[in-house]
């Protein structure tokens, strides 16, 4: 007899190089808190991004750019996700690295262009009438099939829904059955439905069934209030480039032609100007009517360098567009030459016309301290436990090395002490992986040292 253990459903988050960051961690008066939010040091690059933020908050600062430049392992992606965090999910936030724009499907501007149609946002709010409750009954009415035969098919639905004020029973059309039946409403969910187009949306399990025991975690909402049938404001949020690929599929049939041709189509496909521009008639006249609010996003382009000097032109025209998001780049390199052109070096080969508009914040390297508080940040995060000697080693590393290096080291350093029996990371542990492992300065060192030995 085999007995298996059952595994929880509750998903395993996964650890990334920045699950640890919060938010910028300032105080009240924008002033960097040492180590705040998964954020340490940098005070002044983030008393910076706080500005930004505020900027971006009060509607200022859309169809301008922002660039963090600085050395690499400095943080300027943990600043530009610290800065996300900062405007809340709500706010779209789109990144991309600097060599997605080449792309053998699709035009490089038409990838700059999908990605800033991404980092917009559009808020619709509508006012709905709705049958609100938590589901008290649910009972399906059968029939005889009208087609014939011995199936039977549904009629009606019979659903019960209670709030704090009262209760309804609703006699619904069939169609509805199977939006129940998709959103898996069992009773005791609270769902809404939607009076003239008969959508159902489940929103959570009532509050009044905390106390069960369920292996999934479940998210409990509290018992409407008000009567069951009443008017409701149902904001919805969607990016443009949402609204340009749903109109930009072939409306096509039902019938297996059309589902073929659907299938056959490459995956990307370009989304014309012309498109674009009917889209954003009918989302200004929303605007004008106040049914709908734009809410600008911010588009992250990482390793800014990448891009050439077709897209960099491309990039000017649509940082003036009335509809823009805005933009933070970032980069690592000094003063190099703008690619795509032969001899034209300029300072992070950027264009001097496109760094006339940016705001530039600089990271700077981390000090020993620093990186003893970071190392010891992302321990806690991976759920390791270092010794302080391990610690002030993996320190000088550190200072010796870069931060990324020594942070790579942690994982192996753990795999060490648990091969010695331990749950505690030792100096030694660290110091056997050193060993072990060369870091990037170490390696030119040996090749400086050695390059007869090597193929040219």
């Amino acid at each position: 007899m085999k007995i298996e253990e059952v595994k929880s459903t509750a998903k395993t988050q996964r650890i990334s190089a920045h699950t640890h960051i919060k938010g910028l961690g300032l105080d009240e008066n924008g002033i960097a808190i040492q180590m705040a939010a998964g954020l340490v040091g940098q005070e002044m690059a983030r008393e910076a991004a706080g500005v930004v933020v505020d900027m971006i908050r009060s509607k200022k600062m859309a169809g301008r750019a922002v660039l963090l430049a600085g050395p690499p392992g400095t943080g300027k992606t943990a600043v530009a996700l610290a800065i996300a965090q900062e405007l809340g999910n709500k706010v779209p936030f789109c990144p991309m690295v600097g060599s997605e724009v080449y792309s053998s499907e699709i035009k490089k501007t038409e990838v700059l262009m999908e990605n800033f149609r991404r980092a917009i946002g559009l808020r619709i709010k509508e006012t709905k009438e709705v049958y609100e409750g938590e589901v008290t009954e649910l009972t399906p009415v059968e029939t005889e099939n009208p087609m014939g035969g011995y199936g039977k098919t549904v009629s009606h639905v019979v659903i019960g829904l209670k709030t704090a004020k009262g209760t309804k029973q609703l006699k619904l059309d069939p169609s509805i059955y199977e939006s129940l039946q998709k959103e898996k409403v069992e009773t005791g969910d609270v769902i809404y439905i939607e009076a003239n187009s008969g959508a159902v949306k489940r929103q959570g399990r009532s509050d009044n069934f905390a106390t069960e025991f369920d292996l999934e975690a479940e998210e409990y909402v509290p018992l409407p209030k008000g009567d069951v049938h009443k008017k409701k404001e149902v904001i919805q949020d969607v990016t443009l480039h949402d609204l340009d690929v749903a109109n930009s599929k072939p409306q096509g049939g039902q019938d297996i032609m059309s589902m073929m041709g659907q299938l056959m189509k490459p995956k990307k496909t370009e989304i014309t100007d012309k498109l674009r521009k009917e889209i954003n008639k009918v989302v200004n006249k929303y605007i004008d009517q106040g049914i709908a609010e734009l809410v600008p996003g911010v588009l992250f382009i990482d390793e800014v360098h990448m891009l050439d000097i077709e897209t960099f032109t491309y990039l000017h025209r649509a940082l003036e567009s009335a509809i823009a998001p805005i933009v933070i780049f970032a980069t690592n390199r000094g003063r190099c030459i703008i690619r795509g052109t032969e001899d034209i070096a300029s300072p992070h080969g950027i264009p001097l016309d496109l760094l006339d508009r940016l705001l530039i914040i600089r990271t700077l390297p981390y000090s020993r301290k620093e990186i003893e508080q970071i190392v010891k940040l992302r321990a806690t995060t991976e759920g390791l436990q270092v010794e302080d000697e391990a610690l002030q080693t993996l320190g000088d590393i550190g200072t010796r090395t870069t931060l990324r290096y020594v942070v790579q080291l942690l994982t192996p350093a753990a795999l060490t002490a648990k091969v010695n029996g331990r749950t505690v990371i030792k100096k030694e542990d660290v110091e056997e992986v050193g060993a072990l492992f060369l870091d990037a300065k170490s390696s030119a060192k040996i090749l400086t040292q050695h390059k007869d030995k090597y193929m040219k």
